[in-house]
């Protein structure tokens, strides 16, 4: 929900990589009706289901979910109907465990949408710059852990770098982080100050983000 609040305002074409069963992309669909949204997702069964979340959410005339690989080569990217220099805003939260750490998904499908090395997550950066339109915004989520590759990625494509490190609680270390940057942009990085998602005890979410999470704010970035 925090990537799809994420979304700048006024975004006419949102292309959401990776989408599973549509949750970030929905959430900026409700805050811009008049947004068209193209969802990716490679694992047929959670397409299925954002297609019956977009029905159920009266969305279906505002988003196209394709089934393709975030990573495949351009030629079948475009044969899957994903286009080139095109989207206004591109989001996404990819496979955030490196390979060989962790504990691994019962099932390859599962596995694949959490295990993720430096090099794939470079395609799938290279896969969001190409889509984005000039002066597009790209957003991911992503773990603090893994901001090094993350943000050799980013910085190898995509200028007016915004890195907004998010916490769990006041007193807890920033545990995921949103970055953000421009398609053309010549602007230096930002670091912006720490938010806290819940309050001091543990047990309810801030103002700010308990706004966000009921559907009625975007987040402030």
């Amino acid at each position: 929900m925090l990537l799809g609040a994420a979304v700048s305002e006024g975004v006419g074409r949102l292309l959401d990589l990776g989408s599973g069963v549509g949750t970030a992309a929905f959430v900026a669909l409700a805050h811009a009706p008049a947004c068209r949204a193209t969802l990716v997702e490679q694992n047929p069964d959670m397409a299925a289901l954002a297609r019956d979340n977009a029905a159920a959410n009266g969305f279906a005339a505002h988003a196209e979910i394709i089934e393709a690989n975030v990573t495949a080569k351009g030629a079948e990217r475009k044969a899957a109907g994903l286009l080139e220099n095109h989207y206004a805003a591109v989001i996404a939260n990819p496979p955030f465990f490196e390979s060989g750490a962790g504990t691994l998904a019962a099932t390859s499908d599962r596995a694949a949408a959490r295990h993720m090395d430096a090099l794939s997550l470079d395609l799938w950066v290279r896969t969001a710059a190409t889509s984005a339109a000039a002066n597009g915004e790209v957003i991911f989520i992503y773990p603090v852990e893994s901001l090094a590759p993350l943000l050799a990625a980013f910085s190898q494509r995509f200028g007016g770098l915004t890195i907004l490190p998010l916490a769990p609680r006041p007193d807890a270390p920033v545990n995921r982080v949103l970055l953000r940057g421009t398609k053309g942009s010549r602007a230096p990085l930002r670091m912006l100050a720490s938010r806290a998602l819940h309050d001091a005890e543990g047990r309810a979410f801030r103002p700010e983000f308990d706004a966000i999470f009921r559907g009625v704010a975007r987040l402030d970035w």
